[in-house]
């Protein structure tokens, strides 16, 4: 068997641990350490460590080991934690995630960084608990050496491992502190029950062992509990493979009574524990969680029998051939409709309950896609945690609708973004205490990152209650940049100019971020993913910064509209409204602009004919229909032929296929097997204006902002 099969299984596996390992780090109360908390940051550890030296990753597992052991000290209470302590944990963490990803590719970890770290580990355990732990890695370093003597060296090094880890004679303190515990190995073979069995002599002394490999049973003294021993096994057997019970703590050497109390009657057993633990009343409480954990491999097994690991690429391909299947049933369902009713009621009834059959496989293949938002908002507590202790800045970090989905490769996508606008807000945004305080706010700024699904959309806002925007130093600034700017722009589009390339309103630069600088990168990235951003801002009270993505780029709702003898696609998401405008409601500007008044307010209209060169199109603008949209965070009026219908269309990349078009997004097939291309509407105004520039080359590019105002105000 190549082990390096496995080698991906372990990877993800440890990044989840890894990332359960700061989540817990960065949720612990310094004050009052959470016990669970703490056990789980050290079965985190132990678990990696354990699979790190299954696969031969040496540094990865000498690194773990020394963090196992300083977490120990931890969750016993010979070390009292500190904010710099978590702090030292975190950098751990993160030297951890620099030797997985070293190992991911193939290399060797940074020799220079793990000693480092060693030392920084070592010089902690010095200071605050008066030990170094310089032998803790020492019997895993001695074991090759002593491999040939067979089972006389796994002897040795138990011998010398407890007195590292426990400071005392091994029975004693195993009797008092733990007891005693029988792990019976199901079925495993020769080699992967050695290593178990070196990985036991980790947690305790061995006193006996016994069996073949039907069941093959480990007496261990060890203060490790039932949990500890199954997070061992859990990168070399499989649950239902190993069984974790107590045992009685009388019998001192022999083999038959290994076997005695495990199979004669674990009730018996049970009772018999707490026997020798007459001088403290901790047993009887350790007893009982070591008790109830013989339940839990079976639970564990349950919930890993209903999950599978599935690579991205294959979820893809299925997703692709839904996909195809839909176009292919939209084809099918346009060929039965030309056929009419008449004679025909089986086939349109099999076509109606195939239409449903699609649409809930495309549902349910597309959910497979879909992750919560926590896997987004868990990466930033440690931001806010960080970036408020560089910036001397008191901040609370409230995440909301963490379990809102959204698709998989939108999430990945996002993280980047988010975290530009979550840094300008701890920066720019939220006041330093003693300015709070003096406002008569409270010195702990809050910033609210929130989830939450709207139509087909899902919106993100990063929330802080802050400074908020200034309207008069941004235009100030925007002047100054020779931006085109006017005093009467609204609040929006005020708030807008943030997203400027190189704007920024920041009285000095910071290591951190500077509000503006980067934001326009943001926005395209946003835009990128067929989403936009809008900012709503109050003068000393904060701001929201909303961002509107698509739930999925792979298949969305659309509007189909014909632009002479052409189809085309609006996302529905896009859509407010249509009307047919009415000559009274068209106002033309300077050159040939024209604007459509819709309920006071004055929309840039948009021919789609004239943006994208389509013959045979209406010309005579009150005969057209007015398909009022929205994209980038502005409302906009398209003139087209007719409104086709909605349906539900799979999305095709254009670049990837063809190449970039401006005024398009993407491309889908439709029913008749035609190709549709899906317009987009930020992109197609842009075009508009392009070729309306085009057309006057003598005069100097026109603001359609300004001019948009001189005509409302004159009217």
């Amino acid at each position: 068997m190549d082990i390096t099969d496995f080698y991906d299984t372990f990877f993800e596996e440890a990044e989840e641990l890894l990332a359960d390992m700061e989540r817990h780090l960065l949720e612990l109360d310094v004050e009052a350490p959470d016990a669970e908390q703490l056990n789980a940051i050290f079965r985190a550890a132990h678990s990696i460590k354990g699979g790190a030296g299954t696969f031969g990753f040496d540094v990865l597992q000498k690194t773990t080991h020394l963090f196992e052991n300083l977490l120990d000290h931890t969750r016993k209470g010979e070390l009292t934690l500190r904010r710099d302590i978590v702090d030292t944990f975190l950098e751990t963490k993160d030297m951890l995630n620099d030797q997985l990803d070293a190992y991911r590719n193939g290399d060797e970890p940074d020799q220079a960084a793990f000693e480092r770290i060693c030392q920084t580990l070592q010089q902690l355990a010095l200071e605050e608990i008066g030990q170094g732990l310089e032998g803790a890695p020492a019997p895993r370093e001695t074991k090759p050496e002593t491999a040939e003597s067979g089972t006389a060296s796994r002897s040795t090094a138990q011998d010398e491992a407890v007195p590292d880890t426990a400071g005392a004679a091994p029975a004693p303190v195993a009797d008092a502190e733990g007891g005693a515990l029988v792990v019976a190995l199901l079925g495993v073979s020769d080699d992967d029950r050695q290593l178990l069995v070196e990985e036991l002599e980790q947690l305790g002394e061995i006193r006996c062992q016994s069996g073949d490999q039907a069941r093959y049973e480990v007496v261990l003294a060890t203060t490790a509990s039932a949990d500890d021993i199954e997070a061992v096994m859990c990168f070399i057997a499989e649950p239902e493979q190993v069984e974790v019970k107590p045992a009685s703590a009388e019998p001192s050497a022999p083999a038959e009574p290994t076997a005695a109390p495990e199979a004669s009657a674990p009730s018996a057993a049970v009772e018999s524990a707490p026997a020798p633990a007459e001088a403290s009343a901790a047993p009887p409480a350790s007893d009982r969680p070591k008790a109830a954990p013989r339940a839990k491999p079976a639970s564990k097994g349950s919930a890993e029998s209903t999950s599978i690991r599935v690579s991205v690429d294959k979820v893809d391909q299925i997703i692709n051939l839904v996909g195809e299947l839909i176009i292919t049933q939209s084809m099918l369902d346009q060929t039965v409709s030309e056929l009419g009713g008449v004679g025909n009621g089986s086939l349109l009834n099999g076509m109606s309950l195939l239409q449903r059959n699609a649409r809930d496989l495309q549902e349910a293949v597309m959910s497979i896609r879909m992750i919560p938002m926590d896997f987004v908002f868990s990466r930033f507590p440690r931001v806010v945690r960080e970036t408020s202790a560089k910036l001397g800045k008191e901040i609370e970090l409230v995440t909301e609708g963490e379990s809102t989905e959204l698709d998989k490769s939108l999430t990945e996508r996002i993280i980047d973004p988010l975290t530009h606008l979550v840094r300008n807000s701890l920066d720019h945004g939220i006041e330093p205490p003693e300015e709070r305080e003096a406002q008569g706010k409270p010195r702990t700024g809050r910033l609210t990152l929130s989830a939450r699904h709207q139509g087909g959309n899902i919106l993100i806002e990063v929330i802080d209650d802050g400074a908020g925007l200034d309207r008069d130093r941004l235009l100030a600034k925007a002047r100054e940049s020779g931006l085109p700017v006017s005093d009467t722009m609204s609040d929006d589009e005020v708030w807008q100019l943030i997203f400027a390339p190189g704007f920024s309103t920041a009285k000095a630069v910071t290591d951190v971020s500077g509000r503006g600088v980067g934001m326009d990168v943001v926005k395209r990235n946003i835009q990128g993913m067929g989403g936009h951003v809008q900012i709503m801002s109050r003068r000393g009270e904060g701001t929201t910064i909303r961002i509107v993505l698509p739930l999925t780029l792979a298949i969305l709702d659309g509007m189909l509209i014909k632009v002479g003898q052409e189809v085309f696609i609006l996302p529905l998401s896009t859509v407010l409204e249509s009307l047919q405008p009415a000559r009274e409601d068209l106002y033309s500007m300077a050159g040939d602009d024209v604007v459509l008044k819709v309920r006071d307010e004055y929309l840039p209209v948009v021919a789609v004919h004239e943006a994208l060169d389509v013959q045979g199109a209406r010309t005579e603008l009150t005969e057209t229909i007015a398909v009022i949209v929205q994209g980038e965070g502005r409302r906009y009026a398209l003139l087209v032929d007719d409104l086709v219908g909605q349906q539900q269309v799979v999305v095709k990349n254009l670049e990837t296929n063809y190449r970039k078009v401006p005024g398009i997004s993407a491309a889908t097939i439709l029913g008749d097997g035609s190709v549709a291309l899906i317009l987009d509407i930020a992109g197609l105004h842009r075009l508009d204006r392009t070729k309306r520039e085009a057309r006057r080359p003598s005069r100097a590019p026109a603001n359609d902002d300004q001019l948009f105002r001189v005509e409302g105000d004159s009217q």
